[in-house]
C-alpha cells in the first residue's frame, strides 16, 4: 500500500523526505553558536525551563570556543572518508539560535553557508525569540539555501508550559509557526510527550493542535529526566513523583498520536537519547534505530498508519 505521503512506511519519515527534496545524500551537523537564551538571562526568567540540560544534546565535538567553521568542518571530517560527495545542513541547536541582534545572527548564519559542502540550515530556537526582520531575512536567504526553524513547543497546553517554567503560551508558538509559513520559510516543531501532570488525553489532544498549523515537521521525545535539570535533581532528591513511560507504553502512546496527526506533517523523530552520563530515568536501553522497529513492528500489528484516525 502507497499512503499520501508517497511510498510504503506507515508514517511520514523524514529520511525518505530528505531522500526526495535532495535526491542525494545530506545529513545535519550540530553547531553551538554561543547564543544564550531568554529564560536563563533574566529577559523572561532565570534556571531555564524545568526539563533542560542543554549539555544532553549538544554533541562533544560543539563548543562555543570553537568557531562555527572550526565545529563544522570536525564533523564533516567524520562522515567525509565514508560519504566523500554528502552535503550538510548547519544545524544551530544549543539554546535560542534567533536570540541575538539581526546583524550578529547574519555573520553567524552566513559563517556556516560560506563553508562548501553546506546547503542550508536547520534553527532551533523558541517562538517568543522571531522577529518579522528576521522572518523576511531568512525569506531571502531561502531562495538560494535550504532553510527551516524549528520551534520548541513542548506542550499545548498552558499550565504545563507555566509548570514548566517555558517563558511562553501555546498562542505564541501559534503565531509564530503562521508567521514562518507566511513567510515561505520550512518550519518544525518540537514536543515533550510525558510532562508532569499531562493525562494521555491531554498528549493526544497535542496531536490535534499540531494537525491544525501549516507544519512541515515534528520531533517527539519522550520525558527524560536528566542531572543538571531542575526537574532532574528534584526527582533524585526526592521531592517530586514523576510518572515515567516504559518503553512499550511509550511506543503505544506515539502510535496513538501520529493516528491522529495530519499526514503531511513529516515526523523527524520519536525519541531522544540523553547521555548516559546524564540520564537519571527512564532508562529503556534502547537506540534509536531499535525503537523506530519497534514502532515499525507495532504499526503493523495494529494495521494502522500516520493519519488513520485524522479529521479535518
Amino acid at each position: 500500500m502507497t499512503y499520501a505521503w508517497g511510498h510504503e512506511k506507515r508514517y511520514n519519515d523524514y529520511s525518505s523526505y530528505i531522500k526526495h527534496t535532495f535526491k542525494e545524500r545530506v545529513q545535519k551537523v550540530s553547531v553551538d553558536a554561543g547564543f544564550s537564551c531568554p529564560n536563563r538571562d533574566g529577559s523572561k526568567g532565570y534556571g531555564g525551563c524545568t526539563f533542560c540540560n542543554n549539555s544532553t544534546f549538544n554533541p562533544s565535538y560543539c563548543s562555543e570556543d570553537n568557531s562555527i567553521s572550526s565545529q563544522i568542518n570536525t564533523r564533516i571530517s567524520f562522515f567525509a572518508e565514508k560519504y566523500k560527495t554528502q552535503k550538510y545542513l548547519a544545524y544551530f541547536q544549543a539554546y535560542s539560535n534567533t536570540y541575538d541582534s539581526l546583524d550578529s545572527l547574519k555573520k553567524r548564519y552566513e559563517e556556516a553557508l560560506s563553508l562548501p559542502k553546506i546547503i542550508g540550515l536547520v534553527i532551533g530556537t523558541r517562538p517568543d525569540c522571531i522577529s518579522d526582520e528576521l522572518l523576511e531575512y531568512l525569506a531571502t536567504l531561502s531562495q538560494q539555501y535550504y532553510v527551516t526553524i524549528e520551534y520548541g513547543i513542548e506542550s499545548t497546553n498552558n499550565t504545563t508550559l507555566q509548570e514548566i517554567n517555558r517563558g511562553h503560551d501555546y498562542q505564541t508558538s501559534i503565531e509564530a509557526i503562521k508567521k514562518t509559513h507566511e513567510a515561505g520559510i520550512h518550519v518544525g516543531a518540537h514536543l515533550i510527550l510525558g510532562l508532569p501532570g499531562e493525562t494521555r488525553k491531554d498528549i493526544l489532544q497535542h496531536a490535534q493542535e499540531m494537525s491544525k498549523l501549516p507544519l512541515d515537521f515534528l520531533k517527539l521525545h519522550q520525558l527524560q529526566l536528566v542531572k543538571g535539570s531542575i526537574m532532574g535533581e528534584r526527582y533524585l532528591k526526592g521531592l517530586d513523583e514523576i510518572d515515567l513511560y516504559t518503553a512499550e507504553a511509550y511506543i503505544d502512546l506515539v502510535i496513538d498520536f501520529i493516528e491522529l496527526l495530519h499526514p503531511k506533517i513529516v515526523l523527524e523523530r520519536f525519541v531522544s537519547q540523553s547521555p548516559k552520563e546524564f540520564l537519571i530515568a527512564p532508562k529503556w536501553n534502547l537506540k534509536n534505530f531499535e525503537f523506530v522497529d519497534k514502532v515499525n513492528k507495532r504499526l503493523q500489528e495494529r494495521n494502522t498508519w500516520q493519519g488513520k484516525l485524522y479529521a479535518v
